[in-house]
């Protein structure tokens, strides 16, 4: 009599799972590989651009100033908060209001994925900041620009950059 050694089954993965796992994983690194760290003059020279010297009232220095405090220019910054929301982006915008992940409740009083935020290009990221500001607090919206921005002199920020 032959003894047979009992061995578990090999689960065979269907080609779909292994598809939707690959292109998963490819999007996050093209998302990364997208990430752009901004110098100072070249943000203000972007942000100017977009329009946002002097809106709603607050100098290009006050949003040079809000950048470098909240992700140190960096367009894919990204910070977990305890209640599962996430702050995206170049102005760390929180994805419990402004923008959505998919995987939690959103107002999403911006209409965007908060990946959009993470983008070089800044587009989505200046739509939505502007939308932000239109509110009673204005950039106060941003714990950030309150403790390190609001009423100092912030001249230093856009100094030597031509705009």
């Amino acid at each position: 009599m032959e003894s047979r050694i009992w061995a578990p089954r090999r689960q065979l993965r269907s080609p779909g799972n292994v598809t939707l796992t690959l292109i998963s994983l490819l999007s996050c690194l093209l998302t990364f590989s997208e990430a752009k760290v901004y110098s100072r003059c070249e943000l203000v020279k972007a942000l100017n651009n977009f329009g946002l010297e002097g809106y709603r009232g607050y100098s290009l220095a006050n949003w040079i100033c809000l950048a470098y405090f909240t992700s140190g220019f960096n367009t894919a910054a990204t910070d977990h908060e305890a209640d599962g929301s996430t702050n995206n982006g170049i102005f760390q915008i929180n994805s419990r209001r402004w923008c959505t992940n998919l995987d939690m409740k959103s107002l999403n009083l911006c209409r965007m994925y908060c990946a959009d935020l993470l983008k070089p290009h800044l587009r989505d990221t200046v739509i939505c900041a502007m939308k932000i500001v239109q509110g009673p607090k204005g950039l106060g919206n941003w714990e950030a620009w309150r403790r390190n921005c609001q009423g100092k002199d912030l001249s230093d920020w856009v100094d030597g950059c031509d705009f």
